[in-house]
């Protein structure tokens, strides 16, 4: 079977609240499974149920084809919840090595193939109190690795890393899912950087999934439009409507539009806005990102 996870109305309740609501997660081999939503929508809830770290309320979930309620399905998956947290005065290598120890794998060799894999083999050796952020991340993709996991979830990976940093797990995730064939679920709030890996997407607000959908059908759905900055945006709106007979537009932020229709006639607006003693600052073709689909979705800022 190709299915690797699936959530049934997965729910989870506490004393004074519903984190998670009828909850249903698809995911398949191979994927890279983008699970966006806000701080506090539920993304880390979800993903302790699935690890078994909490029990839901209700609902059941499958790994594997195969209830949770099988502990030996666990194995087969690897995971990094939130911040990662070692030992700063012992090496990468001893961290790992008490691990590996942990987890019952077999043969030390693995500890130096997986530091290779996540490109920090050079530091086996120095304590993890010497570690950079991006470092720690690494460090802790590597412990998730150890095991050698069909399935990796990781619980906001980039989150504090400067964008080199992020870039660089970025293209981690993708190699490893294209060399090892390993899936991921990637739970975060930044959209513009799971945008550039994932390609199915799932949206969660206020526990509930709004939203599943593959990238390829995101960018279908979404729209190109003309973008828009001038000096002023009430003169802008009546050359729009009353001069060119624009009706398909929005104001998007101070003096900013999105023209929606008449897209190959750029330079005809650009000309009609000029002539009419507009300041143009920017007009150009754009198309909405998955930023621009999740504020639609979740009614949001």
């Amino acid at each position: 079977m190709d299915d690797i996870l699936k959530t049934y109305n997965l729910t989870k309740e506490f004393k004074h609240f519903c984190a998670v609501k009828n909850l249903n997660i698809h995911i398949k081999k191979g994927d890279i499974y983008g699970f966006l939503g806000q701080n506090g929508a539920g993304k880390t809830t979800t993903i302790r149920m699935i690890m078994g770290l909490i029990k839901p309320t209700s609902g059941e979930i499958e790994l594997f084809s195969e209830k949770t309620s099988n502990r030996k399905v666990l194995e087969r998956i690897g995971s990094m919840i939130e911040y990662p947290g070692f030992y700063p005065n012992l090496t990468a290598g001893e961290n790992l090595e008490i691990h590996r120890r942990m987890m019952g794998v077999q043969g030390k060799n693995c500890i130096d193939e997986t530091l290779k894999v996540v490109g920090i083999s050079d530091v086996k050796n120095k304590k993890v109190k010497e570690f950079s952020l991006g470092m720690k991340q690494r460090l802790g993709i590597a412990r998730a690795l150890l095991h050698h996991p069909e399935f990796l979830i990781l619980d906001e990976p980039t989150n504090g890393l400067d964008p080199i940093g992020i870039k660089e797990i970025r293209e981690l995730i993708i190699d490893l899912c294209k060399k090892q064939g390993i899936t991921f679920l990637i739970s975060s709030h930044i959209l513009s950087e799971v945008q550039q890996m994932a390609n199915k997407i799932g949206i969660i607000h206020k526990g509930e999934l709004l939203e599943e959908i593959s990238y390829d059908e995101l960018q279908r759905r979404n729209r190109h439009y003309i973008n828009i900055k001038v000096n002023n945006d009430k003169k802008a709106s009546f050359i729009l409507e009353e001069k060119l007979g624009i009706k398909d537009y929005v104001i998007w932020g101070k003096n900013n539009f999105r023209v929606y229709e008449k897209l190959q006639e750029i330079s005809n607006i650009n000309k009609a806005l000029v002539s009419n003693d507009l300041l143009v600052d920017e007009i150009c073709l754009k198309v909405d990102s998955l930023e621009d689909y999740f504020i639609k979705l979740t009614g949001g800022n």
